[in-house]
């Protein structure tokens, strides 16, 4: 493992979450689909590190990725996001890599609604959210020579939360237009999230109250087009899992984690090795 290796790990191990008073609109697991909503009039403002390692060098990739959330009532919100992009990879991107945030240099809105909400003891319930938005590029070719063009991405989750435990499965797509005869692939992927709160940990509000996870997250990436041909080394399919954990504190969080492949088709390309998101929070109301 390179010193670059170690120090990105090192960051992936930073964990944190959210605040106990706003659990019930916040925030889900790291990487994959889950069903939380801010409440009505709450604030979300999000700095999230992406991070990518890639067999062969020069392909890995960080990005920095601001995100600000409205809960426009208790069951829908609006977000938008904006990449800075620290390093870049030469490969056609694969993958989603978060439900909520696209690791490419795009502008993201999105909106979620949570349709469905049924409380089945105290601090326990069953819900399901969707979610729909749309990627504007800022860039007008991507790293691997590709005209870039506008995107749509869907998603959806349902799952069970309480206080103890929790569990979410989901899926979702994402579809980018063609634009000169070039045209980067679709997404379909479905994923899975088990969490537990240990007793000790269950702490009520203000002090910090600690939770852990593990994430599953299945995807695949249909071959982009290049010049109106098939891109050979591109899309692929793969599997992914790793740890990831959420400390609530008042209204500041911090959220990580890692997922690595258990099973990966790259269609020759580099294959990954790791995902790495770290991600801060703060919540707020305006008066």
């Amino acid at each position: 493992m390179t010193k670059k290796d170690v120090r990105l790990l090192i960051a992936a191990l930073l964990i944190a979450g959210l605040p106990h008073h706003l659990l019930a609109s916040g925030h889900g697991p790291v990487f994959a689909a889950a069903t939380p909503t801010l409440g009505k009039g709450g604030w979300q403002i999000d700095q999230a590190w992406l991070g990518r390692l890639v067999e062969g060098p020069g392909t890995d990739e960080q990005t920095l990725r601001t995100m600000i959330s409205y809960g426009i009532t208790e069951d829908v919100q609006i977000s938008g996001s904006f990449p800075i992009t620290l390093e870049r990879s030469t490969l056609m991107s694969r993958g989603r890599f978060m439900t909520m945030m696209t690791p490419m240099k795009e502008i993201e809105g999105i909106a979620s609604w949570r349709f469905h909400r049924r409380a089945t003891a105290a601090g326990a319930r069953f819900e399901s959210t969707v979610s729909g938005g749309a990627m504007l590029p800022l860039e007008e070719f991507a790293p691997d020579g590709m005209r870039t063009a506008p995107g749509v991405h869907v998603a959806a989750a349902t799952g069970y939360a309480s206080r103890t435990h929790y569990a979410w499965v989901g899926g979702g797509y994402q579809y980018h237009s063609k634009r000169s005869q070039d045209q980067m692939g679709d997404v379909v992927f479905v994923s899975g999230v088990y969490g537990y709160r240990p007793p000790a940990l269950r702490l009520d509000y203000p002090k910090p109250d600690l939770r852990f996870f593990v994430e599953s997250m299945a995807e695949r990436t249909a071959k982009g087009l290049h010049h109106g041909f098939e891109f050979i080394r591109s899309g692929g399919t793969a599997v992914f899992v790793g740890p990831t954990a959420l400390l609530l504190y008042k209204a500041y969080g911090l959220e990580g984690g890692v997922m690595f492949p258990i099973y990966q088709d790259a269609n020759g390309a580099q294959p990954e090795r790791v995902r790495i998101g770290v991600n801060f929070s703060y919540f707020f109301w305006l008066k």
